[in-house]
């Protein structure tokens, strides 16, 4: 069975909404830094569609801080768009976790597109707004690593699975 590392890439997962009116500025530009958010809506969706949640993770004692980010701003959504945010896992191991993200504009026939997006088929759609990454590490309660196969053993096979291309 292969091992899951740095050179193996999870399929995209997406969570999509319309730009609400308190992100955007006076000229109907959303605010830079909430990008940051909805990297995290993203991955908190992802986690979710894999069966878990962050609430669930925490009771059991885990927590996923970010260490690093990288952003990299190419074109403004605008209030009322419909954006798409594709996640996907990048380096997973039992002490950390790196999540690679887009975020997109869309429209109703490009939304329509996701369906084949689930099976990995071709490129993203729609408009590129915004790219990034975040790098975090698995801790305890008290900050310390933790190493996930040991803490949550469900969730750590259900990421594992993700890389791996499998759906438990």
């Amino acid at each position: 069975m292969p091992k899951a590392s740095d050179h193996q890439v999870s399929s995209w997962f997406s969570t999509s909404f319309r730009v609400r009116y308190q992100e955007s500025d006076q000229m109907g530009v959303v605010y830079h830094a909430n990008y940051l958010n909805w990297f995290e809506i993203g991955r908190t969706e992802m986690i979710r569609q894999l069966g878990f949640t962050y609430r669930a993770m925490e009771e059991e004692g885990i927590l996923l801080p970010v260490v690093d980010l990288d952003i990299q701003y190419k074109s403004p959504a605008h209030y009322d768009d419909l954006v798409t945010v594709f996640t996907r896992i990048t380096t997973f191991t039992p002490l950390r976790i790196h999540y690679e993200y887009e975020v997109r504009r869309l429209n109703e026939e490009e939304r329509e597109l996701l369906v084949s997006l689930a099976n990995g088929a071709g490129e993203l759609p729609g408009d590129k707004l915004v790219t990034g990454a975040t790098r975090h590490v698995w801790v305890n309660r008290s900050w310390r690593p933790a190493r996930l196969d040991k803490s949550v053993p469900k969730l750590y096979d259900a990421l594992r699975s993700s890389l791996l291309g499998r759906k438990e």
